[in-house]
């Protein structure tokens, strides 16, 4: 006979192999449950980690991931991070403990409605459907691409539920196709926009990087011709680098956004076109026309002129099809630019910038040559996020992790090394945080170090400032105490947890990092990069923020 905890174990088992989680006396027993099933298991140190590496993990690999913890404070640890992954359609189970079934204690909250408040759906097992209703759990945040919570009451977690089943497999719907006389339609006609291009341009986003669609798209640039881009989350996507310019919107190198928008027709692939990419709506020019191919009921932007909804991967493909039956032939413009100088990026205006500490360009710029090519890149949510973004190459969109970005917040940057370390063993995880991020996620310094170890770098951009308020309510005149942070050693505190700390104070001090990335990595302990940077510069993409909030 098995408990409760142990069918939810069972059940877990048979579709995830990693669990993220700190114990309480809610998830007491599931975790007792989990060291007799084949899953690898992190303890963090704040709940709210837990759902962070758990969501890196997806990003990172493709694969589910759980995240746990306790009732009540541990639970409502957690909503941060649940925010940020039901935002940014990431899907993940969170098993937690519950009120016992008689009802809440004093000190219990309404777990299903806070659940419910971020976008969360919440699935409560029973004694003789637990595993049932795991595997169902699991199955909705698969399908829907969410995260789901599995509660298990108090009084419930432990009582005798019977021998272990048989785990059935989620069931998961088909791709969505462009279905009917319609979708037939909408597929054909914008086949025939892009034979008559003059200037054809195709952006994919991190849907088109989920629905497998690169070689499809790659394809598809082929027949049109078409100069091809990313965001921020798709880089990578497009097969043939030569012709693509890279992250578009405020992460883009000015010449390459400038093509852009000499672009006649753009397809836009698997991505949003939130504010950053669109570049608060300047990215394309007046008369471009802009045709989106998405997953969502309808168009995610008013500039968006022409909409398909379907699978990028599926209506990719097609079109390549309906080219070809067209006879189409493809546009010369991409052999008629030299696209590389308009990748090229601001190189910062030497080692130290006028208020005497570093040009976090030039650092950035420096970083870059000597990290390992093999690098996934994580990062927190602040200021800084322009620097690895337009310095750090990723060879995939698995491999640019960045969480937080979709609910705008930060200090999730420390637990995303774990998740990130996990779902790919073999690469370099290299987290980009800030002071401010950084001294919010303190408690999973510790997890980043454990998890990743001498596989794991983080750079802290160190401007003793939550430099986006800084750059923005600064210069509109508001008072700047509270938006400073007195100096912390970052080196020092990732020593106390068995890293190895480097101040930079001159980029001399990053030859450090080059040797590190010789030396064997059994031999390697991981390294803290406490970056002191000028608040001085200011990164391309909030430049359009504070040109947007002082109009």
């Amino acid at each position: 006979m098995a408990s409760v905890s142990a069918h939810v174990a069972h059940a877990v088992s048979a579709h995830v192999d990693h669990v993220f989680g700190l114990m309480g006396n809610g998830n007491a027993a599931f975790l007792d449950a989990l060291h007799d099933v084949p899953v690898a298991y992190t303890a963090v140190r704040h709940e709210q980690g837990a759902v962070v590496a758990a969501d890196a993990y997806f990003r990172a690999s493709g694969r589910l991931a759980v995240a746990t913890a306790t009732y009540g404070a541990g639970f409502t640890n957690t909503l941060t991070a649940l925010a940020e992954a039901v935002q940014a359609r990431v899907p993940l189970v969170l098993v937690v403990g519950d009120e016992p079934t008689s009802g809440p204690r004093p000190w219990g909250v309404d777990q299903v409605a806070l659940a419910s408040a971020v976008g969360a759906r919440t699935y409560t097992v029973g004694r003789t459907d637990a595993a049932a209703t795991t595997v169902i759990a699991i199955e909705h945040a698969l399908a829907y691409r969410v995260p789901t919570v599995l509660a298990i009451p108090y009084d419930v977690g432990t009582r005798d539920a019977g021998d272990l089943p048989e785990v059935p497999s989620p069931v998961l719907p088909p791709a969505v196709t462009p279905a009917g006389p319609f979708g037939t339609q909408a597929v054909a006609g914008l086949a025939r926009v892009l034979a008559e291009a003059e200037r054809p341009f195709l952006l994919a986003g991190r849907g088109a990087w989920l629905a497998g669609a690169g070689r499809a798209l790659g394809d598809l640039a082929e027949a049109t011709g078409a100069i091809t881009g990313s965001t921020a989350l798709g880089r990578g996507v497009f097969p043939d680098a030569r012709f693509d310019l890279g992250v578009t919107g405020g992460f883009g190198a000015e010449g390459a956004m400038t093509l852009v928008r000499e672009a006649d027709v753009a397809v836009v692939f698997g991505a949003s076109l939130n504010q950053f990419t669109m570049r608060f709506g300047d990215l394309f020019a007046p008369g471009t026309r802009v045709v989106q191919v998405d997953v969502a009921p309808a168009a995610t932007h008013p500039h968006v002129g022409g909409y398909v909804r379907g699978d990028a991967a599926v209506v990719a493909r097609a079109l390549v099809h309906e080219l070809a039956a067209l006879d189409a032939t493809p546009s010369g413009w991409r052999y008629s630019i030299d696209l590389a100088p308009l990748r090229a990026r601001d190189p910062g205006t030497g080692v130290v910038a006028a208020d005497g500490r570093l040009d976090p360009r030039t650092v950035a710029a420096r970083i870059g040559e000597l990290l390992p090519d093999d690098r996934v890149v994580v990062s927190d949510g602040g200021h800084f996020i322009g620097w690895a973004n337009m310095h750090w190459p990723v060879a995939s969109p698995d491999r640019m992790l960045m969480v937080g970005t979709a609910f705008q917040s930060i200090g999730l940057g420390f637990p995303s090394v774990a998740g990130a370390a996990a779902a790919k063993p073999d690469a370099t995880v290299v987290l980009t945080t800030g002071d401010g991020g950084g001294l919010m996620a303190l408690a999973d310094l510790e997890t980043a170090v454990r998890a990743a170890g001498g596989r794991g770098v983080a750079v802290v951009w160190n401007d003793a400032a939550y430099g986006a308020e800084v750059h923005l309510y600064g210069l509109q005149g508001y008072a700047e105490p509270p938006m400073r942070i007195p100096e912390v050693d970052f080196a020092a505190l990732g020593a106390a947890v068995g890293a190895e700390g480097v101040v930079v104070r001159e980029l001399a001090d990053l030859d450090r990092l080059g040797a590190w990335a010789a030396e064997p990595v059994d031999e390697r302990r991981f390294l803290v990069l406490d970056c002191r940077i000028s608040g001085s510069v200011i990164a391309p993409y909030q430049h359009e923020i504070i040109a947007v909030n002082t109009r």
